[in-house]
């Protein structure tokens, strides 16, 4: 632990007052205490800045003033000297700056608190210069900076759990580990590559996005090599309508690629900032997107995107009660939770929002208020939700600015009903069961085995009589095993195609059909028995 550090940190805590932070009364000039955390982070360098952005995505620890004041958070970092970025470039590849790439451009395109870019071009075989590229490299050192501010913001999560009046709900602790692993998995840009080229294959041929290819051979955990894309950033509307962009086919195309990311593919970018979004003009009737930028991605459980989808389907049908039962049953909000009261709470914030016409109402606000309210009944933080949450508001925030007409829902709502409706179709319970099926019958060698070893202990009945039974017990087992998957195929058909039409969506098949279904999976679960 460096002292010194420590004593830097705690003098800029007493200049700021920061001791007010500890008493609980968050709320109380809320947004005086954000400004002056900002600029006590600010002052402590980048990985307290990357810190404190961070936490302005968690609502359910912070008030709004304070998380707004904390997303005003900027890197004020210099850029490193071009000659200190080719060197850590050289020793990252182990080969010659020279060797790698016939142009080098030693003033970087982008500099931040962590690494920085450098454009450049490829060397060819025949020493001639290839394809437009970028080059990413990690400041020298910041392995080791990150590592000893993060061992400083441990033992200040230590403190503040202790003297905190809510520090047990708060879990400052844990909430520094997960920073830690975030700020580590950006230091890998080996791991930035992989997410990008995933991305890559999952929108491959896509008219809405574009993602580079990524130059495995010129890239290290130090330094990333990907194809340059040549654009027009987001920030300059000026120019995107000077180049006559339908704004509101691109704000759409924003909202369409982000749900589809999250609910199709299951793997979302979830860094979209401003400085992260360049769009590809070249029609500007259907205008496309060049991804950049992918240290940050996410992703989540299969039941975390059924609970997501069916929340939202919920809340735009005012189903309030169904709202509170899915973040019971999610294990989001304790066990004990009456859903009376969780219901009631969750009225009185949604009621007013549908006072507005359905353009006018926001994802993004929707969970902020939910996780807001869910606080007060102990909600347990996901973080794979706040990531989501963040980069949703991210995303709905730039669709407005596009188009302040945006109506997500009219985007959002086919996205999920087609994702629901097919993974609740027969044909996916079906597949399910047949992927689990080897499972249970590669089970059967292993029971086999203790059969036999039971079967040559010594026994009044003798050996001849144990291996009768253990051809009767084997072929009972694989009977029970093919009529168990047959029984849970049949009744989970019928009780997909039931709750889909109980939500509205259209399935083939008439009512009796399923009833028999239903019917005959229960019978075949009976003959298991």
């Amino acid at each position: 632990m460096s002292i010194a550090r420590l004593g830097r940190i705690l003098r800029i805590a007493r200049r700021y007052r920061l001791r007010e932070l500890l008493r609980g009364d968050l709320v109380d000039d809320a947004a005086g205490k954000g400004e002056r955390l900002r600029l006590a982070l600010e002052e402590l360098g980048p990985v307290f800045v990357k810190f404190g952005q961070a936490l302005s995505t968690r609502p359910d620890l912070l008030p709004p003033a304070i998380a707004t004041e904390l997303a005003r958070l900027q890197d004020r970092v210099p850029p490193i000297d071009g000659a200190v970025a080719r060197d850590a470039i050289e020793r990252a590849l182990g080969r010659s700056i020279d060797a790698v790439y016939a142009e080098f451009e030693d003033a970087p395109i982008a500099s931040a608190s962590i690494a920085q870019v450098h454009g450049a071009r490829l060397r060819e075989a025949d020493g001639s210069a290839g394809m437009a590229v970028v080059v990413k490299v990690l400041r020298p050192g910041m392995r080791e900076a990150i590592a000893r501010d993060v061992g400083l913001m441990y033992l200040i999560a230590r403190w503040v759990q202790r003297l905190h009046p809510e520090g047990e709900r708060l879990r400052p602790v844990a909430v520094v580990a997960e920073f830690e692993r975030v700020l580590f998995d950006e230091l890998d840009l080996m791991r930035e590559g992989a997410n990008c080229a995933q991305l890559r294959r999952n929108w491959l041929g896509s008219e809405l996005i574009y993602h580079p290819m990524v130059v495995w051979e010129a890239t290290r955990p130090e330094v990333l090599t990907q194809e340059r894309v040549f654009g027009t950033s987001i920030r300059d509307l000026d120019a995107l309508r000077a180049a006559g962009v339908d704004f509101k086919v691109l704000s759409e195309r924003g909202v369409e690629i982000f749900f589809k990311q999250v609910f199709r593919d299951n793997f979302f970018h979830a860094d979209m900032h401003p400085g992260n979004i360049i769009v590809d003009s070249t029609d500007p009737a259907a205008p496309g997107y060049l991804a950049v930028d992918f240290g940050i991605v996410g992703s989540l459980t299969p039941d975390d995107q059924r609970y997501l989808a069916e929340n939202f389907l919920a809340f735009f049908n005012q189903d309030y009660r169904r709202v509170a039962e899915l973040h019971v049953n999610s294990g989001w909000i304790p066990a004990d939770t009456r859903v009376e009261d969780f219901e009631s709470a969750i009225r009185t914030v949604c009621e007013p929002i549908f006072g507005k016409p359905i353009k006018d109402i926001s994802f993004g606000f929707f969970l902020l208020r939910l996780f807001q309210i869910a606080r007060r009944f102990q909600y347990e933080v996901q973080p794979q939700l706040v990531l989501l949450q963040k980069t949703l508001l991210q995303v709905e925030g730039l669709g407005r600015q596009l188009d302040p007409d945006l109506d997500l829902w009219k985007t959002a709502k086919p996205i999920m009903e087609d994702w629901m409706r097919d993974r609740l179709s027969p044909a996916r319970l079906s597949g399910a069961l047949r992927r689990q099926a080897p499972l249970v019958i590669e089970a059967l060698p292993r029971l086999a085995e203790r059969m036999l070893v039971e079967a040559e202990k010594p026994d009044a009945r003798g050996t001849a009589a144990r291996l009768a039974l253990l051809e009767r017990r084997m072929a009972d087992g694989q009977r029970r095993t093919r009529l168990t998957v047959i029984g849970a195929t049949l009744v989970g058909v019928a009780v997909a195609t039931g709750w889909m039409r109980a939500q509205g969506l259209a399935v083939p098949g008439e009512a009796a059909t399923v009833a028999l279904s239903a019917l005959a999976g229960l019978w075949c679960w009976w003959r298991a028995r």
